[in-house]
């Protein structure tokens, strides 16, 4: 069989959904007609030397600059390492720990070359969080920067599976003495390459199966046809390498150009508004959090060279749209993903943006409006958002997988309402909706009206139990500088929401913390502060 499995190990294909309850794949676009063998690690790198682009930068940081030939030669030597060294056997796991940074880079491609399938972890994750992912997978190996060795080891005592591990000092002495080349496994397309594990917001992760052919579809359906990445480019990011939205972005998207990729380790606003200016970034890719951050600072850099910023992790307000425009004369490009789909499938560019919704289905996808028994809801009326395109959700041993896929589409949990031109605006995230006193209540609409005011620098509204109202509006505010928690703040800020938006929205019950809990990509995560309310209630105003 031309597909046949290049895979020794057959975990994750005899932990993968049946074939009735996968989602339907389409592939609607020439491009996405994929050959039947296909390692997702040569098609992003080796066509590159091919090409005669082995002398240009494919990775840079601030204290480095590699080339695609020192990239191909560098991942060659690790993929030496796993197999020679480690004993890798094709279609084992192979966990990864790093900061954002070309050596990281380097062993996911390794780690594909090699036959392996790659679960690359946030940084930031402590033992607790690491210890069922490595379980869940089944994850004998890792390679890990040693500035996060405590924590792996730590797990390792917990998850006797992971018994083999290398850290990057270690790989670095050994990288000296191995082969510049690597035959890569001749891996089939719909062999799996990456288990993402899902960011938290929703509690217990979940591990999400991506095929070679996933991470090449969203290439071509996200980097080529919505965004347009060339060679010229330099593309610069926040997001981790370990979540989709950064794989896609700060590896896949620009390898697949030939373009050149900034990795940074931190991301505080000025030192990514100093690395935009200073690498002359043509695109940057962040969350809305971080754009918000940087906008009292964009004054005092020359972004000039910024030709698209892209906007996903998190529902991008009106209010950081507007004020980004007004700051650097660029619309952001908003847009929805998902693990489970790899990246995003709603978005728009240009003149195709219109402020305030998240765009189109992006080329290559499908999309609707379906209510609470999946029936699909004609323009204009609010319900689920379901999706279906080359790329889907195949959870890995998880029973949720019956809750994201019915009828064949994925179900993003996420409530939108699409118009007549087949622009879809969102409303909230389904735990999101607030039910008082009969009105549904979408959270982000409260954010984005608070947002609006200058006391508030951040914000996250969430239900609160409440006996007469079933629940009630509560906003959580990190104020601005310059502003103190008072009873007269809260009684303004109410009267704000109330003359900005409808005003059976506005918030209750207003508690100022010092910071929002939120995962290392910058989503809020609103399951805390829910959880919070359920175990204490708050007063009412």
């Amino acid at each position: 069989m031309p597909d046949l499995t290049a895979y020794e190990d057959h975990f994750v294909a005899d932990n993968m959904p049946v074939a009735a309850a996968l989602p339907d794949f389409i592939f609607a676009l020439p491009e996405l007609e994929l050959p039947p063998r296909l390692n997702a690690a040569v098609a992003l790198l080796d066509h590159n030397i091919a090409g005669g682009r082995g002398d240009r930068i494919a990775v840079c940081s601030p204290s480095e600059r590699w080339t695609y030939r020192e990239l191909y030669e560098k991942s060659s030597q690790i993929a030496h390492i796993l197999v020679a060294d480690m004993g890798l056997k094709t279609g084992n796991r192979v966990l990864l720990r790093s900061a954002n940074n070309p050596m990281m880079v380097a062993c996911w491609l390794a780690v594909l070359k090699a036959g392996g399938i790659a679960v690359s972890t946030m940084p930031l994750l402590r033992a607790r969080d690491l210890i069922p992912v490595i379980t869940k997978a089944e994850i004998a190996f890792a390679l890990c920067d040693d500035r996060l060795r405590q924590e792996l080891e730590a797990a390792g005592k917990s998850a006797p599976v992971l018994t083999n591990i290398r850290y990057f000092s270690d790989l670095k002495d050994r990288m000296t003495g191995k082969p510049g080349v690597f035959a890569a496994v001749d891996t089939a397309a719909t062999d799996s390459a990456i288990i993402a594990f899902t960011s938290g917001t929703t509690g217990t992760p979940k591990g999400t199966v991506h095929f070679h052919r996933d991470i090449m579809s969203m290439c071509h359906c996200v980097g080529d046809r919505l965004l347009g990445i060339t060679a010229d480019d330099v593309i610069i990011g926040s997001p981790p390498l370990a979540f989709t939205f950064g794989l896609g972005a700060l590896l896949a998207f620009p390898l697949h150009a030939g373009a050149t990729v900034v990795l940074l380790e931190t991301g505080a606003a000025e030192d990514y508004l100093e690395a935009i200016a200073g690498f002359r970034a043509s695109f940057c890719f962040t969350a809305p959090t971080a754009y918000r951050a940087m906008l009292g600072h964009v004054a005092a850099y020359d972004l000039s060279c910024l030709r698209a910023c892209v906007s996903a992790g998190e529902h991008l307000p009106l209010p950081t749209f507007r004020a980004w425009q007004k700051a650097t004369g660029l619309k952001l490009i908003d847009g929805i993903g998902a693990t489970e789909m790899i990246h995003i499938f709603i978005s728009a560019m240009g003149d195709d943006i219109r402020p305030g919704a998240t765009g189109k289905v992006v080329a290559g996808y499908q999309a609707c409006i379906v209510d609470d028994n999946d029936i699909p809801l004609p323009a204009g009326k609010t319900g689920w958002l379901a999706v279906r395109g080359p790329t889907g959700c195949k959870y890995l041993a998880d029973d949720r997988q019956s809750t994201y896929v019915r009828k064949g589409w994925n179900i993003t949990g996420d409530v939108y309402r699409m118009d007549e031109d087949g622009y879809f605006w969102f409303q909230a995230r389904g735990d999101d909706m607030i039910v008082s006193s009969g009105y549904n209540i979408g959270g982000p609409e409260v954010e984005q009206a608070l947002m609006d005011h200058p006391a508030v620098a951040d914000c996250a509204v969430v239900a609160s139990p409440d006996e007469a109202r079933g629940q009630i509006v509560k906003a959580f505010i990190v104020l601005s500088a310059g502003y103190n928690a008072s009873d007269t703040l809260i009684t303004e800020l109410q009267n704000f929401v109330k003359n900005t938006i409808a005003p059976y929205k506005y918030p209750r019950a207003i508690e100022f913390i010092n910071n929002l809990p939120k995962t290392e990509t910058g989503k809020i995560q609103r399951f805390i502060l829910r959880q919070k309310e359920i175990s204490s209630s708050s007063p009412i105003r």
